[in-house]
C-alpha cells in the first residue's frame, strides 16, 4: 500500500511540474506582405504566438513549420481566429523542441522567415 501512495505521488508531482511549465509569448507584427520579424530565436519551451495585423488592409494568419517540412504545419500555433485588420489575435500554447522553424502568413501572404530553438 505504501508502494502505491508513493507512485501516486510521484506521479501527482509530475502532474503539477509539467502543468506549471511556464508559457512565454513571442509577438509578432505583419505588415503589407511581410513581418517585421524578419528571424527569431527563442529557448526550448512552451509559447503562444501574439501576432498583430499592422494596417495590413485584410485578415492575416499564422502559419508554423518545421524547416525540414514546410507542409507540417503545426496547428497549435494557428491562431484562434483570423487577425482582422489593426487588431492582434493569439495561438493556443505550442511546446518547442530544439531546432529550425519556418513562420508565414499565407493570407497576406509573406514570404517564409526563421525562428530557432536551441
Amino acid at each position: 500500500m505504501k508502494k502505491l501512495i508513493a507512485v501516486v505521488a510521484i506521479v501527482l508531482g509530475l502532474a503539477f511540474t509539467t502543468n506549471a511549465q511556464e508559457v512565454k509569448t513571442v509577438s509578432l507584427e505583419q505588415t503589407k506582405g511581410e513581418f517585421t520579424q524578419k528571424q527569431i530565436t527563442v529557448s526550448e519551451g512552451t509559447y503562444v504566438f501574439e501576432i498583430a495585423n499592422n494596417n495590413v488592409g485584410h485578415n492575416v494568419g499564422f502559419v508554423l513549420a518545421p524547416k525540414s517540412n514546410t507542409e507540417a504545419h503545426i496547428k497549435n500555433a494557428y491562431v484562434k481566429e483570423k487577425v482582422q485588420n489593426n487588431t492582434k489575435q493569439t495561438s493556443k500554447k505550442v511546446t518547442l523542441k530544439k531546432g529550425e522553424y519556418v513562420y508565414f502568413c499565407p493570407l497576406n501572404p509573406t514570404p517564409e522567415y526563421t525562428l530557432i530553438v536551441q
